[in-house]
């Protein structure tokens, strides 16, 4: 074959690119898994990368390693992260379970760049790979890549989406709108009551996926292949979580139980959890924004959101709410994407669970998703969007519901009878109130003004 060159492993000799710095090993997975020509996550083989600098750190300071070994191993990593390091990480999401085929993918390349940089070689297995096994590196690089997911996207996005609701309903805080339960009209509440609800909404899933992160910092790095930690030096956990944190500035710690980290994704499937109850948050942000800007005219029209395209490509003059319907689409794909996590978190057979390399897919494409949907959220939709006072007022004026504030003076009953009769005659409800009461006009302008019948009513 032109334009190859001959690589061996224990199964014998393959063709591999002239060019690529991967070996054998990582052209049988590109050979054996042509499934959806879906690379792993970049954020997962950045942490990889990371890991492996981390305990190339940790064997030279435990002596595993020779310094010049450590240090060119460290170098190529390094190298790795400041260039295109995607390139040279070709190997299919669906392969081998351990996640096995991507872990020797790096053990390759870092071994060609840190043989160049040293001048002798540096091996895959013995060296790149010392301390190791595929199976406590990749279930340490899923909670690893996760971390810093967390930390770096997601939560900066959460709490900016915060801030954003935040400042817009002090905004809109004088306007006043027709509640709505059951999708039918009901008591009236100030828009800043509709935002600070949002707001709250994601707090606490920000309170919770921060109550997560401590056991996300926890690694299986040290157990190797079982849990027992076999060929790795006793304090090598220790140290390659010092290296790594130092790397990161993120606090990482060995597990407590590496039978645990190795044999289950229980942490995995918890995170994935939290992500899916934050996409049920946006989902909600989503569908109240599209129903407040339905219309204009024979929809809700309560606000009117930014235009940033044409809606239609028949309909001219057609803008649609194009941000909460691809933050929609998002929130359905992360509720997706933790069912699969789910059913891969139940592969953990005996000590090692076998579907690592999707579980890692799903959960790190969630959490970008939610973190990039966020921003786009506040940006471009909540911060922009402008309130229809007209609009409002008059739904507000023909609401009879507002006569559930007349309960305790007339009854639930006499109240039941006005409302239905304001309804079918479609007039204010004060005018009717007016008519089947005792009460005068002023009493009941006082008792149905819809800013007293809010809870923060100035």
């Amino acid at each position: 074959m032109s334009n190859t060159r001959i690589e061996r492993d224990s199964m014998g000799e393959l063709h591999v690119p002239e060019q690529a710095l991967y070996g054998a090993q990582t052209q049988r997975a590109v050979d054996n898994f042509p499934i959806s020509h879906q690379r792993m996550p970049a954020q997962f083989i950045r942490a990889l990368i990371l890991a492996k600098a981390a305990a190339a750190k940790a064997n030279v300071e435990l002596k595993q390693l020779s310094e010049s070994q450590g240090k060119a191993i460290v170098d190529a990593a390094q190298g790795l992260l400041e260039g295109d390091y995607m390139q040279h990480f070709p190997v299919d999401i669906f392969q081998t379970g351990s996640g096995t085929s991507s872990n020797m993918n790096a053990n390759e390349v870092i071994a060609t760049l840190a043989s160049r940089l040293l001048g002798e070689p540096v091996n895959p297995n013995d060296h790149v790979n010392c301390g190791q096994s595929s199976n406590d590196i990749i279930p340490t690089t899923i909670h690893v890549s996760a971390a810093l997911g967390l930390h770096e996207q997601l939560l900066p996005a959460l709490v900016h989406l915060v801030q954003v609701i935040e400042r817009k309903a002090v905004e809109v805080h004088p306007f006043i709108k027709t509640g709505r339960t059951h999708l039918m009209d009901a008591m009236p509440v100030r828009m800043s009551q509709v935002l600070e609800g949002w707001a709250q909404q994601l707090k606490a899933n920000i309170g919770h996926l921060q109550d997560l992160l401590p056991s996300l910092q926890s690694l299986a790095q040290g157990g190797t292949a079982v849990g027992t930690g076999i060929n790795a030096h006793p304090q090598f956990a220790a140290g390659f979580s010092r290296q790594l944190s130092n790397l990161t500035q993120v606090q990482f710690t060995p597990g407590k139980n590496l039978f645990a980290l190795i044999g289950s994704q229980d942490t995995a499937v918890a995170v994935s959890g939290q992500l899916k109850a934050v996409a049920v948050t946006l989902m909600k942000i989503a569908n109240d924004l599209r129903w407040m800007n339905s219309g204009p005219l024979a929809g809700l029209g309560e606000i009117e959101l930014e235009g940033l395209q044409p809606g239609s490509s028949i309909m001219p003059g057609k803008v649609n709410p194009v941000i909460p319907e691809a933050t929609a689409m998002v929130a359905a794909q992360v509720i997706g994407n933790d069912t699969t996590i789910t059913v891969a978190g139940q592969s953990g057979n005996f000590e090692l669970n076998v579907m690592l390399p999707i579980i890692a897919q799903n959960l790190l494409s969630s959490i970008e998703l939610l973190a990039n949907s966020s921003r786009l959220l506040a940006d471009k939709a909540i911060a922009s969007f402008k309130v229809n006072e007209p609009k409002l007022k008059e739904a507000l004026s023909r609401n009879p519901i507002l006569v559930t504030a007349l309960n305790p003076i007339i009854g639930y009953q006499k109240a039941a009878e006005i409302a239905k009769t304001a309804y079918k005659q479609g007039r204010p409800v004060i005018d009717v109130a007016l008519e089947h009461t005792d009460l005068s006009r002023s009493q009941l302008e006082i008792l149905l003004d819809p800013e007293k019948l809010t809870a923060g009513g100035v």
